[in-house]
């Protein structure tokens, strides 16, 4: 197995992650209404990690939008690419996750990832780094509430409250099931915040994770399984 190394010139302190994401962040793309709920591809991202070997493990599923019927799969296995820092996690994924991508032959259409956009510290997450970074549209979907404060939605499935940050909304806690706990979506790129949870609830048939999320988090884990298994790191 090819384990994607870390790239020539990436971030290796917290200042120069802070620069990059600054300037990434300037090219944020927050005026598009997004793709049509059902229409084209969607795309699920996640990773998996093993500290002891410093690996990581990405997958990406695309699922018709339509059906959600799983169209195609790829994982990449790479070096965890810069320390934990909260706030710059994208840093320690995001080549493994650009390498699952670019092994996929379908347009990706709608990425959404297993982590924040809009609702972060610096308004730069995951979903938004993603998608300046490939230039789709992006959402984020988490499972754990992080930088914002909110009030408890309503119980019932599409009911919803603002994440709040500095006095600005920044996403919604969104239900996906009556009565379960809900998840927490922002905009990363080129979706509005309303398009983001029309996406999310589609998503979400029958379970309070969207599918999407579902899909990437078994097979990177399994990927990860794989990879040590046969003695990679």
């Amino acid at each position: 197995m090819t384990i994607i190394e870390i790239p020539e010139g990436w971030p290796a302190d917290e200042g120069a992650a802070l620069a990059l994401q600054e300037e990434l962040r300037g090219r944020l793309a927050l005026g598009e209404e997004g793709p049509g709920v059902g229409e084209g591809f969607v795309t699920g991202v996640d990773v998996a990690y093993d500290d002891e070997r410093d690996l990581v493990a990405a997958a990406a599923v695309v699922l018709d939008g339509r059906s959600l019927d799983v169209v195609e799969e790829a994982t990449a296995v790479g070096r965890v690419s810069f320390p934990y820092v909260p706030g710059l996690l994208a840093f320690r994924e995001v080549p493994t996750v650009l390498a699952a991508l670019g092994r996929l032959s379908a347009d990706p259409g709608l990425l959404v990832c297993d982590g924040y956009g809009l609702a972060h510290p610096r308004r730069f997450g995951l979903a938004s780094h993603l998608g300046v970074l490939t230039g789709l549209p992006s959402i984020g979907v988490a499972k754990n509430p992080f930088t914002f404060t909110y009030e408890q939605p309503g119980e019932r499935r599409g009911e919803f409250s603002d994440l709040v940050a500095d006095g600005e909304v920044v996403g919604r806690a969104l239900r996906t099931r009556d009565g379960v706990k809900p998840v927490f979506v922002s905009v990363g790129h080129r979706v509005s915040l309303e398009r983001a949870c029309a996406q999310t609830l589609h998503l979400s048939p029958r379970f309070r994770l969207p599918e999407t999320t579902r899909h990437a988090d078994s097979l990177c884990r399994r990927a990860l399984a794989e990879a040590l298994s046969t003695g990679t790191g």
